[in-house]
C-alpha cells in the first residue's frame, strides 16, 4: 500500500521543485505520471522540463504520443489513465487523486502553491479526504528552506 506525500511549495515554483522529484523517482526505478488539469498546463510543462540544464535531462513524453508506453514521465491530464503503467503519480494544480490510486501505487505526490489560497484549501480537501478513506499520508513544507516532514497520518 502506497502513501500520499504532500508537498508545500513556498519557495520554488512548480518547475523548479518537479524535476527534483522526477528524478529521485526514476532513481527509484519507478515510471512516473504527472497528472494536470488541463493538456495547455501540461504543454507548458513538458516545455519546462525540456529546456532543463542538459545534465539533468528528464526523459518524458506528452501523453497522445505513439509512445506512450514506454516513457518513464508520462505528462497526462485528469481523465486519462496513464499508458507507462507508473508505480508513482504526481498531481499538480489540484488535480484529482482517488484513495485507489494511492493504496495501488508506491507513492503519489501532491504538489500545490503555498502562494494560492484556492490551491492550499484544495490540497487540504484532499489530505481530508484520503486520509478520511485510510490511506497514509505526509505533509512536507520548505518554508524553512529545506524540505522537512511536519505531519503525518
Amino acid at each position: 500500500m502506497g502513501a500520499a506525500f504532500f508537498y508545500h511549495l513556498t519557495r520554488a515554483p512548480l518547475e523548479a521543485t518537479l524535476p527534483i522529484l522526477l528524478g529521485k523517482s526514476l532513481g527509484a526505478g519507478w515510471k512516473v505520471a504527472v497528472r494536470g488539469p488541463n493538456r495547455d498546463r501540461m504543454e507548458w510543462l513538458d516545455q519546462k522540463l525540456w529546456l532543463g540544464p542538459e545534465d539533468a535531462f528528464l526523459p518524458h513524453g506528452l501523453s497522445g504520443g505513439p509512445h506512450d508506453a514506454q516513457q518513464p514521465v508520462l505528462l497526462t491530464t485528469v481523465g486519462q489513465a496513464a499508458a507507462n503503467d507508473p508505480a508513482c503519480l504526481m498531481a499538480i494544480d489540484g488535480a484529482e487523486v482517488s484513495p485507489e490510486e494511492v493504496k495501488a501505487l508506491e507513492r503519489v505526490c501532491i504538489l500545490f502553491d503555498g502562494t494560492d489560497e484556492d490551491a492550499m484549501q484544495v490540497a487540504r480537501g484532499q489530505w481530508k479526504a484520503l486520509t478520511g478513506a485510510g490511506c497514509s499520508a505526509q505533509y512536507w513544507s520548505e518554508e524553512s528552506g529545506r524540505w522537512e516532514k511536519k505531519a503525518e497520518s
